[in-house]
């Protein structure tokens, strides 16, 4: 099975730097199933290709696929025609699938990640590119070859391969010879294929366990939340398990919410909150998303303490800093990352250059490290830790705790972190497993309680601890919150030189 990369861009050679492939050299690389070669047909300033070839064995094949289960089928074995001689006999060897998009994961590692040592600039900078695969396996035929690929900025062209060109009434195979063609960044344009080349084979030629949903979210990153196939696609690389899949929307649905631009002409100032709101959620609101309601309650926390000038520190892409922007009440509102890579996108989301110079007044964004102390960040009403802990590695937590209750020292902290005792409701989530591929721990209700009051404690903070969402009476609310009021001028104990106690 054969897949070509091509581009125009000059000199068209830098297409090696971006593959980390040399165009003067055979490259041959060992895979479970077969041997895969990367050569360039033509290596050119004004053209470059470079052609990925596959040639599968077919007795490797028959024992990868044979499976953790023996699972035949969708999702569990190369020979879905169900047959003995099948696992020998297929099309694998010739028509792109799930082997070619492994081989891909394998052979361009690091074009997949967008990085490149040599041409930083040109692998962020969408080039010209032509991308060919000559027998791809499509069911659905090659409508839904378009319907996936022209969302993503293809000109798509799929032709249906005949059974045999001397027989046009016998009719197509079951086969196109696909060809896209755009601008894309060469990372998006393999994560593109990566996904969905299996997708439109439909059948995945290795047991699809749920680490495979981390795999798609992370290829699916910046595109696949606003598809508007999604489900269909989510469904079909994760070989048809509703469980998996069902996992897959639902974050899916979560980061197109977090993602969402922020329309300016939304973010009106709210009369002042003085009124209190309704202590606790109504049933209804559970029926909106977890990072909905974790907000909701981040923001009634905020108000009930009546603070007003406001850190989001680890703001992410500023779904928080969205919601405090349409309240008056908050005079100044700063958020804080350590990527600004990340803090460019927040600055996106709420559109600054758009906004009146009233509000653009009120909106700090700063690089800064949580684990660090940094003076700017002192003197402020209230700071929030949303879903941030969980991200650091427990040695490091001590350094958090004397940045932000011992040196920033806010007059009310709000933290919050998942559950891990409520993971056991996720079908789709391993025994043991974290919901997000990053997090380095999660805590359970005891163990978080323990942290909150040891740290309320070494800092001289008043703790309540709260629970977001629907509130199961043996595993609790699926995220943990605690508000830390200071009650003390200054830390006591060990807290203030060396954060907190030891856990």
């Amino acid at each position: 099975m054969l897949i070509t990369v091509t581009t125009t861009h000059q000199p068209a050679t830098d297409l090696g730097y971006l593959l980390v492939k040399h165009p003067d050299r055979v490259h041959t690389f060992g895979m479970p199933t077969g041997t895969a070669y990367v050569v360039y047909p033509e290596a050119g300033t004004e053209r470059c290709t470079a052609a990925l070839l596959l040639d599968v064995d077919p007795l490797a094949l028959s024992g990868a696929g044979r499976g953790r289960r023996g699972r035949s089928g969708r999702g569990g074995n190369p020979t879905p025609d169900g047959f003995t001689l099948g696992q020998y006999v297929n099309d694998r060897g010739y028509a792109a699938s799930s082997l070619l998009s492994s081989a891909l994961s394998g052979v361009f590692r690091s074009a997949l990640r967008g990085n490149s040592k040599d041409r930083p600039e040109l692998a962020a900078t969408p080039i010209p590119l032509e991308l060919r695969v000559p027998a791809l396996r499509c069911r659905g035929g090659a409508e839904l070859a378009g319907k996936l690929f022209a969302p993503l900025g293809w000109t798509v062209t799929a032709e249906p391969i005949p059974l045999d060109p001397d027989r046009p009434d016998w009719g197509d195979s079951r086969y196109v010879d696909l060809t896209l063609t755009g601008t894309v960044r060469l990372a998006d344009a393999l994560n593109h294929l990566y996904v969905l080349l299996p997708v439109l084979d439909d059948a995945k030629h290795y047991w699809v366990a749920p680490d495979e949903i981390d795999k798609l979210l992370r290829a699916g990153a910046g595109w696949l939340a606003e598809h508007p196939e999604r489900g269909l696609i989510t469904r079909r690389y994760l070989a048809h398990r509703r469980a998996l899949a069902g996992v897959a929307l639902a974050r899916l649905a979560e980061q197109r919410l977090v993602d969402e631009p922020a329309d300016p002409d939304s973010i009106v100032e709210s009369p002042d909150c003085g009124a209190d709101e309704e202590a606790g959620l109504p049933a209804a609101v559970d029926r909106q998303p977890l990072a909905a309601l974790r907000r909701a309650a981040v923001l009634d926390a905020l108000d009930s303490c009546g603070a007003t000038r406001v850190l989001d520190l680890g703001c992410g892409g500023g779904a928080l800093l969205t919601e405090l922007v349409k309240n008056r009440r908050y005079t100044e509102i700063v958020g804080t990352d350590v990527s600004s890579r990340t803090l460019a996108v927040a600055e996106r989301r709420l559109r600054l250059d758009r906004l009146p110079p009233r509000q653009r007044e009120r909106i700090k964004l700063w690089q800064s490290a949580l684990t660090y102390r940094d003076d700017r960040l002192r003197g402020y009403d209230a700071a929030v830790l949303m879903e941030v802990v969980e991200h650091l590695d427990p040695p490091r937590l001590p350094a958090l705790e004397a940045a932000v209750f011992g040196h920033a020292r806010p007059g009310t902290v709000v933290v919050t972190t998942p559950n891990v005792e409520h993971n056991v409701r996720y079908p789709g989530l391993a025994a043991g497993g974290f919901r997000h591929a990053d997090h380095r721990f999660e805590w359970s209700r005891a163990e978080f309680a323990d942290w909150a009051g040891s740290v309320g404690a070494g800092y001289g903070y008043a703790v309540t601890i709260s629970g977001v969402g629907a509130d199961d009476p043996e595993v609790g609310s699926p995220t943990q919150l605690a508000v830390f009021t200071r009650t003390a001028p200054g830390g006591t104990g060990n807290g203030t030189e060396n954060g907190g106690g030891a856990r």
